[in-house]
């Protein structure tokens, strides 16, 4: 797989709020007709959110994810991949329910720590009232993924046959696995997706991935995981996409993560990012990976198999 890239594409998102960019998908329509586009430019898997539709405000509703996944999988080959992390205030419980639809693969958050967006709330953007409360509310948020969280999210994710992909947000969130591993709640091989630049965790720095990915090495084995990196902000996502080209991993980028196609300019659509990144492939002579390609290498179970 090294002369292959997986690209995973970040449509929506859950912190993030309209006022930031005119581009963020809310309604379904516009999440389906993000997620075709950026498969087209490259995505083999593509990660998914729904907003309330009337306001764009983060939820976990069944039906808007049923929607998105079914329309979705009409018109894409793509791997879908919902999130389980949700957005502020919502249950374990809530943000698990997801896995009814027995996607083949399903975001698993590895450790607690604080999510701070408020910093946002200063800029001078024509925020709804509610996103300007949702982004000050984060001084006091964490995002709250407990060892018994977590073991209640694996066993969802077995009673689905869904494959984990481990969000892994700082350094000490792989001694979280391992001790998962040793309590039989997780076992290898893992995919492992290091999320970098979140205001409370690891910063999005290129000696932060490299010592995250020689960490997991050395905890979990060489051979026990893929992976992949997202950065948030423009030189987050961009930078670290280019290392871990580099090194041989995988990359994410997507509006969720990153409003930006160049330092001065807004994205217009999270295939502009897709393409960026997959010229950016090219120039380490690797090339986006199909769907199915994907799904071998991640080690999924096929779409046949899901409940959507």
């Amino acid at each position: 797989m090294n002369d292959k890239v997986i690209i995973t594409c970040a449509l929506t998102g859950g912190m993030t709020v309209p006022a930031q960019s005119k581009a963020i998908p809310i309604t379904v329509d516009q999440i389906v007709a993000e997620g075709v586009k950026a498969a087209e430019a490259g995505a083999s898997v593509l990660h998914v959110h729904v907003r309330e539709e009337e306001t764009g405000r983060p939820v976990a509703d069944l039906d808007l994810f049923e929607r998105a996944l079914s329309e979705l999988r009409k018109h894409t080959d793509a791997v879908l991949q919902p999130t389980t992390g949700g957005g502020r205030g919502m249950t374990v419980q809530e943000r698990a329910s997801v896995l009814k639809f027995r996607p083949e693969m399903a975001t698993f958050n590895a450790g607690s720590f604080n999510f701070g967006l408020f910093p946002v709330a200063s800029r001078d953007l024509p925020f709804a009232d509610w996103e300007r409360d949702y982004l000050e509310g984060t001084t006091d948020y964490i995002f709250k993924n407990t060892f018994e969280d977590m073991t209640y999210m694996a066993q969802q994710m077995r009673e689905s046959d869904t494959r984990p992909e481990i969000e892994v947000y700082d350094v000490g969130q792989i001694y979280n696995l391992e001790q998962l591993v040793k309590d039989g709640v997780l076992e290898a091989p893992f995919n492992l997706q290091f999320v970098l630049g979140v205001l409370g965790a690891n910063a999005a720095e290129p000696d932060q991935l490299i010592h995250m990915l020689r960490t997991a090495e050395r905890v979990l084995g060489k051979d026990s995981f893929t992976w992949s990196a997202a950065g948030v902000g423009y030189r987050g996502e961009f930078n670290l996409a280019a290392l871990s080209l580099m090194l041989g991993g995988n990359v994410r980028v997507g509006l969720e993560d990153n409003l930006r196609v160049s330092k001065r300019e807004q994205a217009t659509s999270n295939a502009q990012l897709v393409s960026k990144v997959a010229d950016l492939a090219a120039m380490f002579d690797r090339t986006p990976a199909t769907p199915d390609e994907a799904r071998v290498h991640l080690g999924l179970k096929g779409s046949s198999a899901v409940a959507f």
